[in-house]
């Protein structure tokens, strides 16, 4: 975030937390002992409809997680505006009501932290799903190995991975398992690769992998017992199911007269060669020609029934 509401936007939203937390006492006192007509007009804080306003400024405002916080704000201040003018009229506040406002507020402050947490993960370079670093970390540690090779001549490999289907997964199962989906993948990534190599978020479902010093061969070996541990590691869902999920690779290796703009290009096209191959495989660039165009076969399983407990 830029402008008067700070650098980062981290900041900001501590001090509108801070200003509905103020809000809220006074909500409740009003509720309960004295409201006043005067009150029910009094506008909501203002600090997060101006950060807000900042955030579509600088097109942010369109994440899910941005656009359910603004949700939830809204209806927690006119759940809690209905309370305030029945209070007005000297009407005893009803208990499932009140609670209504109180899970607005709670689920409100949580999102908030949540958010205010994210935007201090990005001012770090850190993807704050994953713990993985970003597009930005990526470019520099590219452009190290890419130096290295330029002096040794020692090759490298890169890997562009994509979950198969995930666009499925957030449409059947919702956006909070696509997170899960996302966080266990990536966990798997970093369990699967070398502890040398470097695994990033390129954004959305997307992976990079940097295989440092590796040859074509080492590199294929690394990045396709990655895919079979991911295949063979279902991610339970919010409800206790398992979700089998998979995912295709482009892998290329360092080649004399190709940057790295290049190396990324080659790896997305391989990527696109699996996607369009069947799916949940390595393609190499190069080196595995394109079998006959299939949609292939079902690459994410349904999810499996928690066992149930007790005698059959």
């Amino acid at each position: 975030m830029t402008g008067t509401h700070g650098d980062d936007g981290e900041g900001d939203l501590g001090a509108v937390l801070d200003e509905h937390i103020v809000w809220f006492g006074q909500w409740h006192r009003a509720v309960f002992f004295h409201g006043r007509k005067e009150e029910v007009g009094a506008s909501a804080p203002a600090a997060f409809a101006a950060w807000l306003e900042t955030a579509r400024e600088q097109d942010l405002a369109h994440q899910p997680a941005l656009e359910r916080l603004a949700v939830v704000h809204e209806q927690m201040h006119r759940l809690a505006r209905m309370l305030l003018l029945k209070a007005v009229e000297g009407w005893v506040p009803d208990e499932d009501e009140y609670e209504a406002v109180i899970s607005r507020f709670e689920d409100f402050v949580l999102r908030l932290r949540r958010v205010e947490r994210a935007f201090g993960a990005a001012a770090s370079g850190l993807d704050p799903l994953t713990g993985m670093r970003g597009r930005r970390g990526m470019n520099e540690e590219l452009a190290k190995e890419f130096n290295r090779y330029s002096r040794t001549g020692q090759p490298f490999c890169m890997a562009i991975g994509d979950i198969d289907r995930f666009k499925s997964v957030n449409d059947r199962f919702g956006h909070d398992n696509g997170d899960r989906v996302l966080g266990a993948t990536a966990a798997c990534i970093g369990r699967s690769i070398r502890s040398f190599d470097e695994a990033f978020r390129m954004g959305g479902e997307e992976f990079l992998i940097c295989l440092k010093g590796a040859t074509m061969a080492e590199g294929f070996a690394v990045v396709d017992r990655l895919r079979h541990d991911l295949e063979n590691s279902p991610v339970q869902l919010s409800d206790g199911q398992e979700l089998s999920v998979t995912a295709s690779f482009g892998l290329v290796q360092s080649t004399p007269g190709r940057d790295i703009d290049q190396l990324i290009v080659m790896a997305d096209k391989a990527l696109y060669q699996a996607k369009h191959g069947g799916r949940n495989q390595v393609v190499r660039y190069g080196i595995d020609k394109p079998p006959p165009v299939t949609d292939g076969g079902p690459a994410m399983a349904l999810p499996k029934p928690k066992p149930k407990l007790g005698k059959p």
